[in-house]
């Protein structure tokens, strides 16, 4: 049977289904979908991604349906990922796999919760959101008759384990996963295919772009104030002067609009001459380098960290969020310790005899949407 998908477009250094390392459990190959598409499926079709829409990403979720939720965020990660892939001729299934994937692993409550929790575990591992979304696809969801997890392929594991590059100490996943479980398949140590390092830098446009509109929206910030970042006060300027003509809400998306426009030329810009420098031949060339390959220049590098810092400051450390945040912190607190004296109430002896108890505890909150979370502590109450 002649395949109904065709790699011939990708560049040579690109991942490609020939080049595959297959997967953990062996299963037969698809002639209708590569394996990242499969991957993909595999992902949108998981619990943990539907409960991504009642997650939040920076407010709490209960509180307005215009603000972003984990899944509109991982969606729009997604959506920035797969134009560089076509731009850059690279593997496009790849890279919305992982962008779509890449969250699985929060907890409820934005990294307030992620925070919480992990000082709650701090004494049996702790906890992180990449790790846990590393255990989501590899033991928690559990859909198979011949295997626990998602049985995704090794490039894909590959690119979420190196989410932010290359890892040189593995004593806290060693902590969090079972050993062994990549069966060697993995080479820590290497950099990650230019399809995971379009992800990571599409997730860091999104956030910092789409964290910009919804902090507006929500009127923590003016968009005056906005325009005092310097690298970028030009843009917001030039759309200002249409206030008068133009719903501020329009005003508010042309900028964010044309700032992700302006970063992800950049990212096509500092990538081709990047390619061009190192001259990779085959994807093992991607895998051997010392730097990153796709990244931002140096002025946009810039632009990225004065956003940063002005989001850190005007948005992220806003009484309001605050306020927000820190009942989320105790929600998960003392959710963590009620479960920890009647985690027989909640969580089924099958679940409790396969880890320990305070590490099922924690893929239980992480695995709660804000409502249920919220829900749960006024019943204990």
């Amino acid at each position: 049977m002649q395949k109904l998908f065709k790699e011939d477009y990708l560049k040579p250094y690109a991942v490609k289904s020939s080049n595959s390392k297959g997967r953990i459990h062996y299963e037969e190959k698809s002639f209708i979908r590569s394996p990242y598409q499969r991957d993909r499926d595999r992902i949108i079709h998981s619990s943990s991604f539907r409960r991504l829409k009642h997650k939040t990403q920076v407010f709490v979720n209960t509180e307005g349906d215009h603000y972003r939720t984990r899944l509109t965020h991982s969606m729009e990660v997604s959506q920035i990922s797969r134009t560089l892939a076509r731009s850059l001729g690279l593997n496009e299934d790849l890279c919305e796999t992982l962008s779509l994937a890449h969250d699985l692993g929060h907890t409820p409550f934005g990294h307030a919760g992620e925070k919480v929790l992990n000082n709650c575990m701090k004494e049996y591992g702790g906890f992180d959101h990449n790790i846990q979304t590393l255990r989501i696809v590899t033991l928690l969801e559990n859909k198979y008759y011949k295997f626990k997890g998602l049985n995704l392929t090794i490039e894909t594991l590959d690119g979420l384990i190196k989410h932010n590059g290359p890892v040189h100490d593995l004593t806290r996943q060693n902590l969090i996963l079972k050993k062994n479980s990549f069966k060697k398949k993995i080479k820590f140590n290497l950099f990650p295919s230019l399809e995971s390092q379009i992800a990571s830098i599409s997730d860091d446009i999104a956030y910092n772009n789409h964290d910009l509109e919804d902090g507006l929206r929500a009127n923590l910030f003016s968009i005056e104030k906005f325009s005092s970042i310097p690298t970028i006060s030009k843009i917001i300027k030039k759309h200002f002067r249409n206030i008068k003509k133009f719903r501020r809400e329009v005003i508010i998306n042309q900028i964010v609009r044309e700032l992700i426009n302006v970063m992800v030329l950049d990212v096509i810009d500092t990538t081709n001459k990047n390619l061009k420098k190192y001259n990779p031949k085959k994807i093992e060339d991607i895998y051997k380098q010392k730097c990153l390959i796709v990244d931002f220049s140096k002025k946009m590098k810039r632009i990225d960290k004065e956003i940063k810092f002005f989001l850190a400051y005007n948005m992220y450390n806003h009484k309001d969020v605050i306020s927000n945040t820190n009942k989320g912190k105790k929600i998960i607190e003392i959710l963590f310790n009620h479960l920890s004296k009647k985690a027989i109430k909640y969580i089924s002896k099958e679940v409790l005899n396969k880890d320990t108890k305070e590490r099922a505890i924690a893929d239980f909150i992480a695995g709660m949407t804000d409502r249920y979370a919220i829900n749960l502590y006024k019943k204990l109450k």
